[in-house]
């Protein structure tokens, strides 16, 4: 192959590591494993959003009949998700300090890397908006704001083309980094799981609670249906 056609680097990375032949070493530091231990709860994180995810991406396909589930699985999303964000940054916040560890462990695929922020903004941007439609209700969420070529753009509107862009980019990431966080979930136990099996069930705890206010608060889209 000449070398007008060879594939890039950062190309064949992100394969490499979607495919699982290559491999992150994080070092485990201290009592909470440091490097290790954010990748192993930012893994669970992960696989719980993704189940999530597609349990929401569901009741998409016949939103007005399953309004309440999409909700309510919309609703529960939010605390993995502001969850995720925060190990995410973490992780980000430590490697451009110069903590050693983190610097050790290196940065993830150069695709991964730029794909990041968009994850995280189409996913804040879906669940933001989301929170506004219910809170306004039907009337009020379907309402325009301001006008596109002529078309009204209400927050439903926004609700719906945030769903677009995160699902482009949440399915690139999913593609680069399930292999991964498969292999991070299911690794040897490091020091201070316990602590992180206890904040994971302190997310889900807060995340069934905001379902059941979300679905109190939403009582003008669901009209009392489950």
């Amino acid at each position: 192959m000449s070398a007008g056609r060879s594939v890039p680097p950062a190309v064949v990375e992100l394969v490499e590591t979607a495919l699982g032949r290559r491999q992150q070493m994080d070092p485990v530091v201290g009592p909470g494993a440091g490097p290790a231990g954010n990748a192993q709860l930012t893994a669970w994180l992960g696989l719980l959003l993704l189940v999530l995810f597609l349990a929401e991406l569901v009741t998409v396909l016949d939103v007005k009949g399953l309004i309440s589930w999409h909700i309510a699985f919309g609703v529960l999303l939010i605390p993995p998700a502001l969850a995720k964000t925060a190990t995410t940054g973490w992780r980000v916040l430590r490697y451009y300090a110069g903590t050693a560890a983190y610097v050790g462990a290196g940065p993830p695929p150069l695709f991964l890397r730029l794909l990041g922020p968009l994850v995280v903004l189409g996913t804040l941007a879906v669940l933001g908006t989301g929170v506004l439609v219910t809170l306004l209700g039907r009337t009020d969420g379907d309402a325009a704001w301001f006008h596109v070529l002529g078309n009204g753009v209400s927050p439903l509107t926004l609700h719906q083309g945030s769903v677009i862009v995160w699902a482009v980019a949440t399915g690139l990431h999913v593609l680069g980094r399930f292999t991964t966080a498969l292999r991070l979930a299911g690794g040897p136990s490091l020091p201070g799981v316990r602590a992180r099996l206890a904040a994971l069930a302190v997310i889900a705890v807060a995340a069934v609670l905001l379902a059941i206010i979300g679905l109190v608060v939403a009582t003008d889209w669901t009209q009392g249906r489950l």
